[in-house]
């Protein structure tokens, strides 16, 4: 399984995809490698010496990948040919002392999580950008009315900043969430085979912690190569984040259907949509982030049923990680790619929304006229007044200000312009436009914040 690519894909991955190449892989290796050296000198645990001919080889362009290769096809371990081929670039007497004391999961799991905290760091410069377009469009249609639906079909109206502040107070979670983790997550393991540090005692103790600091991480309090549940928390974290933005391309695709007409993709001429269908024009950065995130949820419940293998380590559960891992962070990437360009370039068709709320011909305030007369008649007497009004309409096809001016109660408490004002969906949005304003001004502030730390 991987990201699934289309023409939308060659965008700005802003390096991510860089960062998972194969070579890339290997270079976090000799990063962490590197790590462990130096803070194993540090505590006398290996020759300083020793250590910084590891450092100094500790580079791609000193190690020889085509033996490595050779190495793997013949031993049959995808790690330990990695090890001989930087041992053979140090000197005899450094090379003693390579990957010295831990075990190879150590090194791939922290290599990893350093990757991936280095990604970590790009969604954020993704996610800022989108708090910042979602903010912009929070206050530019702060005030454009729409019909507010619920179980398909029309409720009372909103205004769409509205609808983009709900979007904006769910990414706000999505991103307190992604930061809570990051201690959890992204942590450094190096406690050796069963994690107990039974080749390095306390000095390895202490070696870990050092390590953590030299890579900018966190320590792993117990190295256990049997915990996933830090793996598993950032994957369901990454699916918390998609599943936002999926939410705002579902909204995105359906309201652009003819039918509704409200919202578009931006288009540039010359795009194709269909081979058959000259007159096609379809929503490719939506469908896009609908389907990555679609793939990406499958890896929570997968990763659940994995991390619970017994005993002290179990290879089918760490194969599975290592590529669940990659494969999240390169579905995450496709999602927020495309969530950038779309909650930058979006349409909104003003006249068209305010004409879709107004297909009831004022039947989706209801609830407005009820609450007026509520206060004389209690609030069960006017619901049952309102039902009856709003079934003469659908039932018998009248007007809805016909029949609120033809009913007596009505007539006797409000005049024929006061019914007119309360039923027009714009007189009815609640605090649609203040919500919309200071969910701007929210998504602006998290992401001035988030701008500074990276």
């Amino acid at each position: 399984m991987r990201a699934l690519y289309d023409s939308k894909s060659k965008g700005n991955d802003r390096g991510i995809q860089a960062l998972l190449t194969r070579d890339a892989k290997i270079e976090s290796w000799l990063t962490v490698e590197a790590a462990l050296a130096d803070a194993q000198a540090e505590e006398g645990f290996i020759p300083r010496k020793a250590a910084d001919n590891i450092m100094e080889n500790a580079k791609l362009d000193r190690i020889d990948l085509e033996e490595m290769e050779r190495i793997k096809e013949k031993v049959g371990h995808g790690f330990v040919p990695f090890v001989k081929v930087l041992v053979k670039a140090c000197d005899e007497e450094s090379g003693k002392y390579v990957h010295y004391g831990v075990t190879t999961q150590n090194i791939q799991q922290t290599a990893q999580l350093y990757t991936a905290y280095r990604i970590h760091r790009i969604f954020k410069s993704y996610i800022v950008d989108i708090l910042e377009h979602l903010g912009r469009l929070a206050d530019e249609h702060a005030e454009t009315v729409m019909a507010g639906r619920t179980h398909g079909r029309h409720a009372i109206p909103i205004t769409y900043g509205y609808k983009v502040s709900v979007w904006i107070s769910e990414l706000l979670n999505a991103v307190q969430r992604m930061e809570e983790c990051e201690k959890r997550v992204f942590q450094v393991m190096a406690g050796g085979a069963v994690g107990a540090f039974n080749a390095t005692g306390e000095t390895g103790y202490r070696v870990q912690q050092r390590m953590s600091e030299k890579l900018g991480m966190y320590t792993m309090p117990v190295p256990s190569r049997n915990i996933s549940s830090h793996k598993e928390e950032y994957i369901m974290n990454l699916a918390l984040l998609c599943n936002v933005l999926h939410k705002m391309a579902e909204e995105v695709y359906y309201t652009g259907l003819e039918e509704f007409g409200e919202v578009s993709e931006a288009f540039q001429e010359g795009t194709i949509g269909s081979s058959t269908m000259p007159q096609k024009i379809n929503p490719k950065l939506a469908k896009g982030i609908i389907a990555n995130s679609q793939k990406l949820y499958s890896m929570v419940s997968l990763g659940l049923f994995s991390s619970v293998r017994m005993f002290e380590g179990d290879s089918s559960s760490y194969m599975l990680y290592d590529r669940m891992m990659e494969e999240a962070l390169e579905l995450t990437t496709e999602v927020l790619m495309r969530a950038e360009e779309l909650t930058d370039t979006i349409r909104i068709n003003k006249e068209r929304m305010y004409q879709n709320a107004m297909l009831n011909h004022g039947l989706d305030n209801s609830e407005c006229v009820m609450m007026r007369i509520a206060g004389k008649l209690g609030k069960d007497q006017a619901h049952q007044l309102l039902y009856d009004k709003a079934m003469k309409v659908e039932l018998e096809g009248k007007d809805y200000l016909t029949v609120l001016k033809e009913d007596k109660i009505l007539a006797e408490n409000f005049t024929e312009q006061e019914l007119k004002d309360m039923i027009l969906p714009e007189n009815y949005t609640g605090l649609s436009s203040f919500l919309a304003h200071k969910m701007a001004r929210e998504a602006r502030r998290i992401a001035s914040q988030l701008r500074e730390e990276m």
